[in-house]
């Protein structure tokens, strides 16, 4: 069992940056693939990230190249990094974990509590 706690969202300009954490308790984190989702109002959720065990990262092609996502597996968390936002990447941003080898989560077996992001024009 894995509890998924986020925090560092909030409101920013365009062009800013933030940083989320999702710390993690349960002593098999590092055998988990940590991700990110968010879903925008009125819209699917949609897969931002993902990292594996080994450091191997893939993201959704809007954020490509702007957010970076990392892991510290003795600390038990996972990081996004946001960079270049724009006012569409506003949404509540979900950490999640799989069980699995890749980077990509199709289905995540624990969520996190979802934290708004909101981008200002």
């Amino acid at each position: 069992q894995i509890q998924l706690v986020e925090s560092g969202g909030g409101l920013v300009q365009a062009g800013g940056s933030l940083r989320m954490s999702c710390a993690a308790s349960g002593r098999t984190f590092s055998r988990y693939v940590m991700g990110w989702f968010r879903q925008a109002p009125g819209k699917e959720r949609e897969f931002v990230g993902g990292i594996n065990w080994s450091g191997a990262t893939v993201y959704g092609d809007d954020v490509m190249g702007r957010f970076t996502i990392s892991r510290d597996n003795v600390l038990n968390t996972a990081y996004l990094q946001m960079n270049s936002l724009k006012p569409e990447d506003t949404a509540v941003y979900y950490c999640a974990a799989a069980w699995g080898a890749g980077a990509r989560i199709y289905n995540a077996d624990f969520w996190g509590q979802g934290t708004q992001v909101t981008v200002s024009s």
